[in-house]
């Protein structure tokens, strides 16, 4: 198996908790974007969770040494549709949520014409554009308007809930699809920091097996197809 470094772009919750976290036999170490300078490997892959404001140094920086590179943030349109390196676009790394959208993916042409309505909620602070929301907006036809967010601690606990403790760190989606005389409700929660880390570990050593071609990647295809 080889073995990356792996570099983390971004100050914010996700970048801290995959600093913390991100272990495993295909990561021989993680180190900030900031200290790449102390690299020691030819093996590497960067990990963007950061707000897009580092995003085109980091595309200059993969272009030059051929490195992949994980989109984690939702800053994917600022990269371009062709590169010269692998882009893994990531909207969630949590296995179980990719299992999900896949799932959601391979069953949307069964919904068309239904009403869809979907719903998330994260934390408070965040201010981000919901990923995952938008992912499965996409799949199922749902205009990105359209998605309902939730940010209210009070409301996420009462209407979703989410435990006091995971007010701070929780992801909650909820797709409803309805007809005239039926509904189909399907609920996900993730709560608390450390499935991302644990999650993307085991992604990366899946990556470490895989010969890929420069390109745009979708994770949700790249580990379920």
């Amino acid at each position: 198996m080889k073995r990356f470094e792996v570099l983390v772009v971004g100050r914010g919750k996700l970048a801290n908790e995959l600093m913390e976290g991100l272990n495993g036999d295909a990561i021989s170490q993680t180190i900030r974007w900031d200290d790449r300078s102390t690299s020691v490997s030819e093996l590497r892959i960067v990990v963007h969770a950061g707000s897009g404001r580092e995003l085109p140094e980091v595309i200059d920086y993969c272009a030059n040494t051929n490195t992949i590179l994980f989109e984690l943030s939702t800053a994917d349109a600022m990269i371009p549709d062709r590169v010269g390196f692998p882009v893994i676009i990531c909207p969630n790394v949590n296995l179980q949520m990719i299992r999900f959208m896949a799932m959601v993916r391979q069953a949307s042409r069964y919904f068309k014409g239904q009403t869809i309505e979907i719903i998330e909620s994260h934390q408070a602070t965040k201010k981000t554009r919901p990923g995952t929301a938008i992912y499965l907006a996409n799949q199922l036809g749902v205009s990105e308007s359209e998605i309902r967010s939730e940010r209210n601690p009070e409301r996420q606990q009462k209407i979703f809930g989410i435990p006091n403790e995971y007010l701070a760190r929780h992801a909650y989606h909820k797709i409803a699809i309805t007809s005239p005389d039926a509904e189909i409700t399907l609920e996900t929660r993730v709560l608390g920091k450390t499935a991302y880390a644990t999650s993307l570990s085991e992604i990366i050593a899946m990556v470490s097996q895989m010969d890929l071609r420069s390109g745009r990647h979708d994770i949700v295809e790249l580990i379920t197809d």
